[in-house]
């Protein structure tokens, strides 16, 4: 089966609820995305506005995972921010769907897309996913270790700068000006 993907709009709010769930490492616990206030900041009114971008990815009509950023600032408190109106990423891939090559496919796919929006991108991410990210780029800030939100696990903010280059439109109907439904 081949992987699809398409944009995130706003009308696919739920996709990135469903989606931070896994990103924060929620899934074997009874916590509700919705119940933990922190996280509002990373889903809710998704897709409204220019400054929310992302992905996700079919396989065989099912989401296996998505990868999207929103430009946050210092007045939202992410622990991801290190520069105003610098997006935040999340990725999540679900566990049926790991180690299938599927957070590579869709990280490949977001940066070469995202290339065309930003100059630079920061992820909050747990001590084992720096590996992965240092693969695309990604680089540790120093002196960026915390604790998660939730699990407070160890955390560390890496960033990555991008290349500007014109969008691939890899999509149907794409416009980068137009995010909105």
């Amino acid at each position: 089966m081949s992987l699809e993907f398409y944009f995130l709009r706003s009308s696919e709010q739920k996709i990135v609820v469903d989606m931070l769930r896994y990103s924060q490492g929620l899934e074997a616990s009874d916590v509700k995305v919705e119940d933990v206030e922190a996280l509002k900041k990373y889903y809710e009114f998704y897709g409204l506005t220019p400054k929310d971008f992302g992905v996700y990815a079919l396989k065989g009509g099912v989401i296996a995972g998505a990868v999207w950023s929103r430009r946050l600032s210092e007045y939202h408190n992410s622990k991801g921010c290190l520069v105003d109106d610098t997006p935040v990423m999340q990725i999540a891939v679900k566990p049926e769907f790991r180690s299938e090559g599927i957070g590579r496919a869709l990280m490949e796919q977001y940066l070469s897309e995202a290339a065309s929006l930003y100059e630079l991108i920061t992820i909050s991410t747990p001590r084992s996913s720096v590996a992965f990210l240092e693969k695309f780029g990604f680089e540790v800030v120093e002196g960026s270790e915390h604790l998660s939100y939730v699990e407070e696990k160890a955390s560390l903010i890496m960033q990555k700068k991008l290349q500007k280059q014109e969008s691939k439109e890899h999509f149907t109907d794409f416009s980068a000006c137009k995010w909105m439904d």
